[in-house]
Formats: C-alpha cells, sequence, structure tokens
C-alpha cells in the first residue's frame, strides 16, 4: 500500500498507525541488541526487527508488526525463513509503547499473540521505564529499572537488566 504509515491487518481490517519517535525507536534497538547477541550467539534461533509481520490467524486474517520478534530454531528450520509473513506467532514478541497507543490497542494486540501460540509477549513502557511480561494463563508480571528480566526457556539464558533497555 502507498504511503508512509505502518499497517496492520487485524481481522481483516487494515489499522494504519503513525510513525514511531525517536525514543521508540532506540529501545527497541536497544532490546533488539542484547538480545539479538544472545540468540547469535548461542544459535536459539532468529530474531527480526520492527514491523516484521506475523499471520496470527487466517479468515479473517490477521498479521501484526512486531516491534523485535524471536522465532526458535528448530521452528525456522522446519519451516525456512519466508520471503512474506512468518506463519504463525513468533516465541517471543515485545512491543514498544508510543504516545499514541491505547490501552485497549495494547491488550488486544497482547491477546492475539497469546491466543495464537506464543508463550510470551513483552511490553516495554518508555514513560513509566517498565517491563511488562504476559504468559498464557497467568498475570501479567511488571518489571522495573531495578529488576532483571529473565527468558526462561522462552530464550534459554537470556537475562538483561530492565534498566540496560532504556540506555
Amino acid at each position: 500500500m502507498p504511503g508512509d504509515r505502518r499497517r496492520e491487518l487485524v481481522k481483516g481490517e487494515v489499522r494504519e498507525m503513525a510513525p514511531s519517535g525517536f525514543d521508540h525507536g532506540a529501545i527497541i534497538n536497544n532490546f533488539q541488541r542484547l538480545l539479538a547477541n544472545h540468540v547469535f550467539d548461542q544459535k536459539l534461533g532468529v530474531v527480526v526487527g520492527a514491523e516484521t509481520g506475523f499471520r496470527l490467524s487466517r479468515n479473517p486474517d490477521t498479521v501484526r508488526g512486531v516491534d523485535v520478534g524471536f522465532v526458535r530454531a528448530d521452528r525456522v528450520a522446519r519451516a525456512g525463513r519466508p520471503s512474506s509473513y512468518w506463519d504463525g506467532a513468533p516465541d517471543l514478541a515485545i512491543e514498544v509503547l508510543s504516545p499514541n497507543d491505547t490501552v485497549e490497542d495494547v491488550e488486544e494486540k497482547v491477546d492475539d499473540y497469546l491466543r495464537a501460540g506464543c508463550p510470551m509477549v513483552l511490553v516495554i513502557n518508555p514513560r513509566r521505564r517498565t517491563l511488562t511480561v504476559h504468559r498464557p494463563g497467568q498475570q501479567p508480571l511488571v518489571l522495573r529499572e531495578t529488576d532483571t528480566f529473565d527468558a526462561g526457556e522462552v530464550v534459554p539464558g537470556f537475562r538483561c537488566p530492565v534498566a540496560a533497555i532504556f540506555v
């Protein structure tokens, strides 16, 4: 589609989003760098960058664009690296809040990822400087700058101070 707007497809409806701000991009880059270095060094899979599309459902289709995503190596080996959207949820989806995001939009996006089988969704809030961990069937866990995030079995061995995301 023409223009400079970002888009997602939600239950067959195209939704436009404003371009993200500078701080949003810097936070995405910080987290992506930390995660990608670990994943690459340990040969755990593939980390993808901002707005990579994941087809979460069909008929009607939902295609969401993560800010940062991770897919395990065994899943990439089975499916290959598509030139289009990844069919299914990532193993880890990271969303960085933008000033124009609504609570409802973010909750819907988290729910879409979890329903599609994503075992962990992170929501980073730049204003509050928090990272909220969402897992299926569990209450969200809010981590602050003094805490350390541990991806557990989703990304084995990946730990990072929450403060490092906001550098």
